[in-house]
């Protein structure tokens, strides 16, 4: 084999540097794990939830049937927590399949779409698996899909002004929490609005939602001054707060 002129070597050695030197600087990155995103206990929580759903959807036609539900509702509960766009719209795209699962005969695509979510979510990273995200959209969307009720589909139009109007009910009720005492007639009201207006719309989050902020408000009636009942409500106003964002997706 005829030798490589020293030029010629020189030239790709120069040509090739910063590729190299890109690589290497690239390499220390690679090596490093990716920081966590979430909370490891809320990931914890994600997990054990994603598990209890799997296993119940698994066992649906036997023993486990009413436990789908609340096992949904609980995965719920921990998307609100998480105040990720992605976790919300999964999150509320699956409160949503649940009301439709009491169906006479739920949908093929239903439970097509329900199956292949729940599958997905029984992961072993949970939140901090690598695609997670564009799983949750691509699910949550799929999910959404149907959500058609003779052919229709749902309004953009109509989710924006629920949204906007949810959002100034959120504020007469941290404005009627802020009072000394707190308003109570103020919050059960705009509450139960807020849970007639999300029903209409088949936004079964929010609706479950808001109910059990009017179910707290009933419960600590004689005592809505006081810390533990301050506590559950901002809880669950926060909660309330953040589905209604997601619903703005």
């Amino acid at each position: 084999m005829a030798d490589i002129p020293e030029d010629d070597l020189a030239e790709s050695r120069a040509a090739l540097a910063p590729t190299l030197d890109a690589t290497a600087a690239i390499l220390p990155w690679v090596a490093k794990p990716r920081p966590a995103r979430f909370d490891p206990k809320l990931n914890e929580r994600w997990i054990a939830a994603g598990k209890c759903l799997y296993q119940a959807w698994s066992d649906r036609h036997g023993a486990s049937a009413e436990a789908i539900r609340p096992a949904i509702f609980k995965l719920y509960a921990v998307a609100l927590d998480t105040a990720d766009s992605d976790c919300l719209r999964l999150g509320e795209a699956l409160a949503s399949a649940a009301d439709r699962l009491e169906d006479e005969v739920p949908s093929p695509r239903l439970i097509a779409a329900l199956t292949a979510s729940i599958e997905c979510l029984h992961d072993p990273a949970g939140l901090e698996h690598d695609a997670f995200d564009e799983r949750a959209r691509h699910f949550a969307a799929r999910l959404e899909a149907t959500a058609t009720t003779a052919g229709a589909e749902r309004s953009a139009v109509l989710d924006q002004l629920f949204v906007d109007e949810a959002r100034e009910q959120i504020e007469l009720l941290r404005d009627a929490l802020a009072t000394l005492p707190p308003d109570a007639y103020v919050l059960l009201t705009e509450a139960l609005k807020l849970a007639q207006h999300a029903e209409m719309l088949e936004i079964w989050g929010i609706m479950h939602l808001a109910r059990q902020f009017a179910a707290c408000v009933n419960q600590h009636a004689s005592e809505l001054d006081g810390v533990t009942a301050r506590a559950a409500l901002d809880d669950l106003l926060q909660k309330l707060s953040a589905g209604i964002d997601a619903v703005a997706v």
